[in-house]
């Protein structure tokens, strides 16, 4: 009984954080910390427009 318990929790903060980032996507937030120079992926995530600016 005490592991589907714990298995009800842990599945809950997962739902929770999969939710949270959903909801942060949605409304146009980003965990990009705006550092281009030191990303490995900054020619990936913003278009040439955005990064001559």
């Amino acid at each position: 009984m005490a592991t589907v318990i714990v298995l009800l929790i842990l599945a809950a903060i997962v739902g929770l954080a999969v939710w949270s980032i959903v909801k942060d996507k949605r409304s146009g937030k980003s965990t990009c910390g705006n550092n281009c120079a030191h990303c490995a992926s900054a020619g990936m995530c913003h278009s040439a427009s955005k990064r001559k600016k």
